[in-house]
């Protein structure tokens, strides 16, 4: 049971991570939007978040221009082309099969595990629980691959003399230990670990907790509708939980430190600490229309997935 719950997480998470790359990525370039130390601050062409981001020219001052997440796309495929939609998505896979496989098949053990064997229940605390722990341990077993993730994202926003480049997420991670060593593929790792925790506590706890009260109430059955009213509820929750983290986590590891230079961010802390103040409060909940583009469908997907291979492999 314990390892077909992994198998069956890692399907469902592969299939949804790379079918909602695109959302991914258009999240990312937003959520690095308005950092001071950019090198080619022309290419910030970001929405603000409750902030003056604007550059002095003598005595005029020019604002960046407001262009949301739609406009962002169209530039990204008229400057990068269509195929810069799915930068990064080699490490995406790898990823979710690092990552998501451990956390959902985790979960899956510690909820079978907890649950109560004459009453079939489990409190929605103790699923809270159990996908804070899968959530963490899935996130430092999977953290190399989403810093990659986040790099080959980025990339394009850079001049073009100033990007990494990286051909694939195996030549992404092997640049990064020969360049960086090997302590730059677990940075952002605590972030990593805390929004993996956040995401995986509120996205599985409320699938679950909104499908028995579905079927509870018997307001539908056990089938797709019930699938896909519960994992929008899921995807909504998570992306409003994990987004702040989600911003400086992004900030964080896509930050480059030249040799000898001192970094942008000493830490988490310092980066939200100069996000905010720069940026305003609400820079925490930059992308969030994408974030929740994303989780949307990731979670549908996600889910609807699960549910069909779950009943493909129910006999084995």
């Amino acid at each position: 049971m314990g390892l077909k719950g992994f198998v069956e997480g890692g399907i469902a998470s592969i299939v949804a991570g790379a079918s909602t790359h695109p959302l991914d990525l258009i999240k990312v370039r937003m959520q690095l939007q308005g950092e001071s130390h950019l090198p080619n601050p022309s290419l910030q062409l970001y929405r603000p978040a409750l902030a003056v981001n604007s550059a002095a020219v003598g005595n005029v001052s020019i604002s960046q221009p407001r262009v949301g997440p739609f406009s962002i796309g169209v530039r990204i495929i008229q400057l990068e082309g269509v195929a810069a939609l799915f930068s990064g998505v080699s490490a995406t896979m790898l990823r979710q099969t690092l990552y998501s496989t451990t956390r959902m098949g985790l979960y899956e053990i510690i909820k079978n595990k907890w649950t109560d064997k004459e009453t079939g229940n489990l409190p929605l605390t103790s699923k809270i629980l159990a996908g804070l722990i899968a959530g963490g341990v899935g996130a430092a077993v999977g953290n190399p691959a989403d810093v990659a993730m986040v790099r080959m994202q980025a990339d394009g926003r850079l001049a073009i003399d100033q990007r990494r480049n990286y051909k694939s997420v195996i030549d992404a991670l092997s640049q990064m230990r020969k360049q960086e060593g090997v302590g730059s593929l677990w940075r952002g790792s605590a972030l990593t670990v805390n929004r993996a925790m956040i995401v995986t506590a509120s996205q599985l706890a409320t699938y679950d907790q909104v499908k028995e009260t579905i079927l509870e109430k018997g307001v539908m059955g056990d089938g797709i509708g019930t699938h896909v009213t519960a994992s929008f509820a899921a995807g909504f929750v998570a992306a409003v939980a994990s987004n702040p983290i989600d911003v400086i986590k992004t900030r964080v590891m896509n930050m480059k430190v030249a040799p000898g230079a001192e970094p942008p961010y000493s830490g988490a802390l310092d980066c939200a600490l100069k996000t905010v103040r720069a940026e305003g409060p609400m820079a925490l909940y930059k992308g969030f229309i994408p974030t929740i583009s994303r989780q949307g469908p990731f979670t549908v997907v996600l889910f609807v997935t699960l549910e069909q291979v779950r009943k493909l492999l129910k006999d084995f």
